[in-house]
């Protein structure tokens, strides 16, 4: 296990240096994605104008306040309570993010399933978990909302946060074919089959 600093966008070298288990901590820009906003993306065919390309998405529909832009607030929002999502229900969206848009690596709760796990070993991406309910920490990372796309979806918009010692956060898919989830669930299976046989259930 190792841990890495990264200051984004990231390149797929870099990327493919991560194995599960590692640490990585993030600094510059990340961007917040969740249903709605791929949805149109890419079943409705809409186009955002930020480049995402080497960059990280949090799976989020954070709760903010409307305020007059300033230098602290350039995007007129103030972030109140910046949580992750469940990421499972936008599996979908993995392989054609990383292709369209080139993003690096997604940040969410829960993992993802066989076909994110088999975009990141052909694209160079990884999956980074957080725990839930680690919401208002998470909101501590976060400097300012710099931008917002696809406002009109809000909460679920695209936004552009700047961030600082965003982390650290646990690499648990990787592009080598790794997943953390995968190996607990191998673990949990065998504990099972072992407590069914001390019972005598076959």
């Amino acid at each position: 296990m190792a841990h890495y600093e990264f200051d984004t966008p990231v390149d797929e070298t870099a990327i493919r240096t991560l194995r599960v288990n590692d640490t990585v901590t993030l600094k510059g820009t990340l961007y917040g994605i969740r249903d709605a906003t791929q949805i149109h993306m890419f079943d409705r065919g809409r186009r955002t104008r930020f480049d995402l390309a080497g960059h990280a998405v949090i799976h989020t529909a954070p709760n903010v306040k409307k305020v007059e832009p300033s230098s602290a607030h350039p995007a007129g929002y103030a972030p109140i309570c910046v949580g992750t999502t469940t990421s499972a229900r936008m599996e979908r969206f993995t392989r054609p993010l990383m292709r369209e848009y080139g993003v690096r690596m997604i940040i969410g709760k829960g993992g993802m399933l066989a076909g994110s796990l088999a975009a990141f070993a052909e694209l160079g991406g990884v999956y980074l978990a957080i725990v839930g309910g680690a919401a208002a920490l998470e909101t501590t990372w976060i400097e300012r909302i710099e931008d917002v796309d696809l406002d009109d979806l809000n909460p679920e918009s695209l936004w552009r946060f700047r961030i600082s010692g965003f982390g650290p956060l646990l690499v648990a898919m990787d592009s080598h074919g790794a997943s953390l989830y995968t190996e607990l669930q191998k673990a949990a299976a065998g504990r099972r089959a072992a407590v069914l046989a001390s019972l005598g259930v076959k």
